[in-house]
């Protein structure tokens, strides 16, 4: 009897990849809807609320069915070299789900992971990437950035 509800509890539960790949389509939706980022065109936005936190969009390459970009804090110090957090990200506009491609937490990826990281590892690493970035865009919402907010910029500097 314990076997068959341990296996329809498996059953009722979505695998690591399902959970991943719903996480990717969730990103993706929060993504179009915060900052139709699906419309943009290559170049660098940045979004201005009144918590002094500017978010800055850089659209870097976009293509019929992908859409390259990455997200960070506009910082006012010169000297920050690497905006902390910041996500580098690719919608793919057909199958309707945005992976993270990369989360800059304050390390590079080589030395979070290794130089040769177990597909285990590179799994777990990526489920975390996932679920960061979609805190972080529901909290981008909640702080009030939005598509009405963001405002074109002709570079990295005049966001500042």
């Amino acid at each position: 009897m314990s076997a068959v509800l341990q296996s329809r509890a498996r059953q009722l539960l979505p695998s690591r990849f399902a959970w991943l790949m719903g996480l990717h389509g969730e990103n993706c939706h929060r993504l179009k809807r915060l900052f139709a980022v699906h419309r943009l065109e290559p170049g660098c936005y940045v979004s201005r609320v009144d918590d002094g936190l500017d978010v800055l969009v850089e659209v870097r390459e976009v293509h019929p069915y992908t859409v390259d970009l990455v997200i960070r804090y506009v910082h006012s110090d010169p000297d920050k070299v690497q905006s902390e957090p910041s996500a580098q990200l690719r919608l793919y506009l057909d199958a309707s789900v945005a992976e993270v491609q990369h989360c800059h937490p304050g390390k590079q990826l080589w030395h979070v992971l290794g130089p040769w990281p177990a597909p285990a590892v590179m799994s777990r690493h990526r489920m975390r990437m996932a679920t960061f970035l979609n805190r972080w865009l529901i909290y981008l919402a909640e702080q009030g950035h939005s598509l009405g907010t963001l405002e074109r910029v002709h570079s990295h500097a005049s966001a500042r």
